[in-house]
């Protein structure tokens, strides 16, 4: 058995949603799981934007480290991936039976949104026995695994506490507390940023990132586009109701703008193939044959996770949830239960003035398992 990890940590320095604690949050992680928890240095790939000596965590390095930390495992593998940074979340597509009504999304630096349905697709690649456990210190991170079971949370649409919205991390001057969110609408500015484009657009996102990164976009993204060109091909013979109406307004006339732009793109879109074809099958069977994703979210799907950065030293800033977990496992010397971390990690929070609330996802083997084990 070998233990493997990859850490991702995402400051965005110089853009609007600048963070403090995310790259110090994955050299602590390093340390703990080199020091305390069995990791060969060998083993772990780094990803970070606040060094040149690292590998940029952009959304294409990001998928293709995690697709080798799967690709290369064994089965009985232990896999770990940490991220700290902005998470971000769309509202699910018309028809898409999401656990929580949303795409929950980690956000890289250069803005490809990475999705609740790539990190299920992920999971869905690992080795028999084999267990891939994520740890995502991020906003609207409940839920990332799509289609895992909810042990502890209250994200999932059956799980949600009636009446309480999306809820922000008390602003705090002498902690300097920031939200690990990133509201739509600033992540279009920063890409406008990025790609020196004017055209981008809050309602046409999904069709934006797939124009803007093409190939290295996520499958989900790929898949929409893939399903609005077809229903364009069938739009006007069809009824559609208000809902629908209103979702596909602005990304059809994008994608009418496109395609009688070049034709040659809309070909190009019709011709991609998706790695998981098993995806129905899989989703027939998943809660009753156990997969082995594993995650520990830094808050619910409607929470936002806080940067804190308590001495004003950024040196010393960090992340809530990956400093109460670090916090425990010193105390344990990781001999701890997954769901003993979450319950510990919820209960450090509350009492240090957090409101949020972080959530385990597995199969009910692993909620007793020991973490990392």
């Amino acid at each position: 058995m070998s233990k493997k990890a990859v850490l991702i940590g995402c400051n965005y320095e110089g853009t609007e949603g600048e963070l403090k604690g995310c790259v110090n949050d994955v050299k602590r992680m390093y340390a703990c799981l080199t020091e305390r928890l069995g990791f060969e240095e060998d083993n772990i790939e780094v990803l970070i934007d606040a060094d040149d000596s690292y590998p940029d965590p952009t959304g294409e390095t990001i998928r293709r480290a995690i697709t080798n930390l799967i690709q290369n495992a064994e089965p009985d593998d232990v896999l770990y991936i940490h991220y700290s940074g902005h998470g971000t979340r769309l509202p699910a597509e018309t028809g898409d039976d999401d656990d929580t009504g949303y795409d929950e999304c980690i956000v890289p630096t250069d803005m490809n949104l990475i999705t609740d349905d790539d990190f299920r697709d992920f999971v869905d690649e690992l080795p028999e026995g084999c267990k891939l456990t994520i740890v995502s210190d991020s906003c609207h991170s409940g839920g990332l695994i799509d289609e895992s079971i909810e042990q502890i949370g209250e994200s999932h649409v059956e799980n949600q506490i009636e009446g309480e919205e999306q809820e922000d991390q008390q602003e705090s001057e002498d902690r300097d507390i920031r939200n690990r969110d990133l509201p739509v609408e600033v992540l279009v500015e920063i890409l406008k940023q990025k790609t020196g484009r004017d055209d981008l657009d809050v309602g046409k996102l999904r069709p934006t990132i797939f124009d803007v990164f093409g190939e290295e976009a996520s499958p989900k993204m790929k898949k929409f586009i893939k399903g609005m060109i077809t229903k364009l091909e069938n739009y006007d013979n069809e009824e559609h109701d208000e809902e629908e109406e209103m979702e596909m307004c602005m990304a059809l006339a994008f994608l009418k703008e496109k395609i009688e732009e070049d034709e040659e793109w809309a070909r190009l879109v019709m011709e991609i193939e998706y790695e998981n074809d098993q995806e129905i099958y899989a989703g027939q069977y998943r809660g009753i044959i156990p997969d082995g994703g594993i995650l520990i979210s830094g808050c619910q799907s409607h929470q936002t996770s806080a940067d804190a950065n308590p001495t004003g030293d950024p040196n010393e800033a960090y992340g809530a949830l990956t400093n109460a977990m670090l916090t425990i496992l010193e105390e344990t010397d990781g001999e701890i239960s997954y769901q003993d971390l979450v319950y510990r990690t919820r209960q450090i929070l509350s009492e240090t003035g957090y409101s949020q609330r972080p959530g385990l996802y597995c199969s009910d083997q692993y909620a007793d398992a020991q973490f990392l084990g």
